[in-house]
């Protein structure tokens, strides 16, 4: 047997075991460590002073431990973070906890019922410089990047309608997220591969997020989207986009539901923007890999499903029926129980509030009431952010995919944010994959 190239200068005796200790230190059998060093792995030497046992380098077989320890236990606890699991990244653009999310320290929530603006959240989670305190002793706000009115559609989207008006369609947009998508592409294709610096990224955010917003209008056709991309605030632009009524009520209303859609720290569709980021993708690519993700039924299109079983519904009084229903034959019930949120989603049960209050007359509203209601009573489970943004869609009367566009639209600032830090930080995202397919043949 080979165990190595034989005699060997072994330095400090304390670093050369023999081979009952070589096999305790790596928990395997004298014939495994005969394979390792017979493979190189593991230098062995003659033990000297004519006996004919040899001892074995404790670096090699420390190596060989943690090698293993990874394989056995680091590994399963990266890919366990892959799923809920523990933080993988750090970031100072917001967290998580019982009460919500929270933008730079601030409750998402709290923002929201105060009345802040949406384009200040972005100010807020882009780091703009905050406003010095109020004279009334008030708390501190982000100075907002007012006004937020563009005027006219850029090249691009110019670009989309004139397609649109020349085929007679709607420029590949059925539904308003449908022209985010579209529209985050041609955007991403006009502008160089890369932002010279993150400065000018942040610089050309605003713009970037009301042209999406705009596009959310190319399902309605050529003039919502020009009507919006001037009018004064985000949420009134995607009112307009979604040929909404745009009432100080309404647009109070979807207000607070950007607000609350802006972060939610490293889900799929923020992830999905840090890895473009972290490899130097403009600012629309990075975009775009976000809304890619966020069409997925199990992140932002769990909204279409919600919409789908209100329909289902119909009437407040089938609501029970139907959860039964579902329950009986072992189906999920999509829009409740949110694993980050053990006691609700508090943005799901803000929504649900401000839509009882605009719209709670509507029978969209009162067939999802009727919904949470059963749901609370027999599956004890409590509506996340998707039913609350179903909820307040009805509540404004607003269309089909609605929900989705508003998500969209707010999220849009917090993967703004996050491709900004990354950026910054200035590495790329690049995680292994642990191999668990055949053999390779001999």
């Amino acid at each position: 047997m080979n165990q190595g190239a034989g005699i060997v200068d072994q330095g400090d005796p304390r670093e050369w075991v023999g081979a009952a200790d070589a096999v305790r230190v790596l928990g395997v059998k004298r014939e495994t460590l005969y394979a390792y060093v017979s493979r190189g792995l593991v230098r062995s030497a003659a033990a000297g002073g004519g006996a004919r046992e040899r001892v074995y380098s404790r670096a090699d077989l420390e190596r060989l431990r943690a090698r293993s320890q990874a394989r056995a236990g680091h590994g399963p606890v990266a890919a366990s973070a892959l799923r809920w699991g523990d933080p993988v990244l750090e970031t100072s653009v917001g967290s998580i906890d019982g009460s919500g999310p929270r933008y730079r320290g601030k409750s998402a929530v709290e923002l929201a019922r105060e009345g802040a603006s949406f384009e200040d959240v972005c100010a807020l989670l882009w780091s703009v410089p905050f406003r010095a305190e109020d004279d009334d002793g008030s708390s501190r706000k982000p100075r907002g990047a007012s006004p937020w009115r563009f005027g006219a559609p850029v090249a691009p989207l110019r670009a989309l309608l004139r397609s649109a008006d020349a085929s007679g369609r709607n420029a590949g947009a059925s539904e308003p997220f449908d022209g985010m998508l579209v529209a985050a592409a041609a955007f991403a294709a006009a502008e160089p591969r890369s932002e010279a610096t993150v400065e000018m990224a942040r610089v050309r955010a605003p713009s970037l997020l009301r042209r999406l917003v705009a596009a959310c209008g190319l399902a309605a056709g050529p003039d919502a989207v020009t009507a919006s991309m001037e009018a004064e605030s985000t949420a009134r632009a995607l009112l307009v986009a979604l040929r909404g009524r745009s009432t100080p009520p309404a647009v109070a209303a979807v207000t607070e539901a950007l607000v609350l859609s802006a972060d939610h720290e490293l889900n799929a569709s923020t992830f999905a923007v840090r890895v473009a980021a972290s490899a130097g993708a403009n600012l629309p690519a990075c975009v775009m890999g976000g809304l890619g993700a966020l069409s997925g039924p199990l992140h932002g299109a769990a909204t279409a499903r919600v919409e789908a079983l209100v329909a289902e519904i119909a009437r407040p009084e089938r609501a029970s029926v139907v959860v039964g229903e579902r329950l009986a034959r072992g189906e999920s019930v999509p829009g409740f129980g949110h694993p980050l949120y053990t006691q609700g989603d508090p943005r799901g049960a803000r929504l649900l509030e401000i839509a009882s209050k605009v719209g709670g007359k509507s029978r969209g509203v009162r067939a999802i009431t009727a919904l949470v209601n059963a749901m609370a009573l027999v599956a004890r489970e409590q509506p996340t952010i998707d039913v609350g943004l179903v909820a307040l869609a009805a509540a404004l009367a607003l269309p089909r995919g609605a929900p989705l566009a508003m998500f969209a639209s707010g999220r849009v600032a917090g993967w703004i944010a996050h491709a900004l830090e990354q950026r910054a930080a200035g590495y790329l995202l690049r995680p292994r994959a642990r191999y668990v397919g055949p053999a390779a043949a001999g």
